[in-house]
C-alpha cells in the first residue's frame, strides 16, 4: 500500500522522537542562509554540514541519501552546497554514487544572483552502482514544471524517484525539508511511499495534497 504522511515540526526532533524506522531513503534539499538571517555565513556553513551529517546517519544501508542543491552567490563569492554535502558525506565514510547537473536556463546563458544549474548528489552506506546498462544522463537538460520558487522540478523529481525504486530495495522516502511535497508526490506516483517534514503549515498542507498527473506530465495541486 502506497501512503503518505506529513509532520509540520522540526526535522530533526522528528528523526530524534522517530528512531528504528523501517528501511528507507532520503531524499531533500537544506536550507539557504537566506532562512537564517541572525547567521553569519561561517555559522550557517557549520550548521549546514552538521545538519547533514546527522540526516545522513539517519537513513537505511539498503537505501540512499540524495540532496538536490542550488549553489548561492553572496558577496561576490561563490558557495558550492554540492560541496558541503560531500564533506559531511566523507566525515561519514559514505561514497557518492553520482552527482549529477539540472540545467535552471539553457547553456551558454548568462544568470545573475544564482547558477545556471543545481546539485543533485547521492550518497551510500553499503549500495555500489556496477550495472553500467542502467546509467542514466549526468546533465539533465531541464528541472522541469516547479510548484513554488524554491521547489523541485517534475523531471529532476521524477529522476530521483525512479531512481530509489530502480535501484535499491526501499519503497519509502523520507524528506526532512519537504516544502510543498514534490518528492513526496513524485514517490507515490512512481510506487513508492513517503514521509514529509515541513515547519511551514502552510505548506505542510500543500505537501499533503500535491500529486503527479496519470501521465507523469503535470503537478496536480
Amino acid at each position: 500500500m502506497i501512503e503518505r504522511h506529513v509532520y509540520c515540526e522540526d526535522a530533526l526532533d522528528w528523526f530524534k522522537k522517530n528512531q528504528g524506522l523501517p528501511d528507507f531513503s532520503l531524499v531533500t534539499s537544506m536550507p539557504d542562509i537566506s532562512e537564517f538571517p541572525s547567521y553569519k555565513l561561517n555559522q550557517w556553513q557549520t550548521w549546514f554540514i552538521e545538519t547533514a551529517k546527522f540526516l545522513l546517519s539517519q537513513y537505511s544501508d539498503e537505501g540512499v541519501g540524495i540532496f538536490y542543491q542550488s549553489d548561492i552567490k553572496l558577496d561576490g563569492a561563490w558557495i558550492d552546497k554540492g560541496y558541503l554535502c560531500q564533506k559531511a558525506a566523507e566525515e561519514l565514510g559514505q561514497t557518492l554514487l553520482w552527482h549529477k547537473i539540472v540545467c535552471k536556463a539553457a547553456p551558454g546563458i548568462a544568470t545573475f544572483g544564482t547558477p545556471a544549474y543545481s546539485h543533485i548528489l547521492c550518497f551510500s552506506k553499503k549500495i555500489r552502482l556496477t550495472d553500467l546498462s542502467k546509467s542514466t544522463p549526468d546533465v539533465i537538460a531541464s528541472l522541469g514544471e516547479k510548484t513554488w520558487q524554491r521547489g523541485i522540478g517534475l523531471t529532476t523529481a521524477l529522476t530521483i524517484t525512479k531512481f530509489i525504486l530502480e535501484q535499491t530495495s526501499t519503497r519509502t522516502i523520507i524528506n526532512p525539508f519537504c516544502g510543498e511535497g514534490s518528492i513526496l508526490a513524485a514517490a507515490n506516483a512512481v510506487g513508492i511511499s513517503s514521509i514529509g517534514i515541513e515547519r511551514s503549515p502552510k505548506r505542510a498542507q500543500k505537501a499533503s495534497r500535491l500529486q503527479i498527473s496519470k501521465d507523469l506530465k503535470t503537478w496536480l495541486p
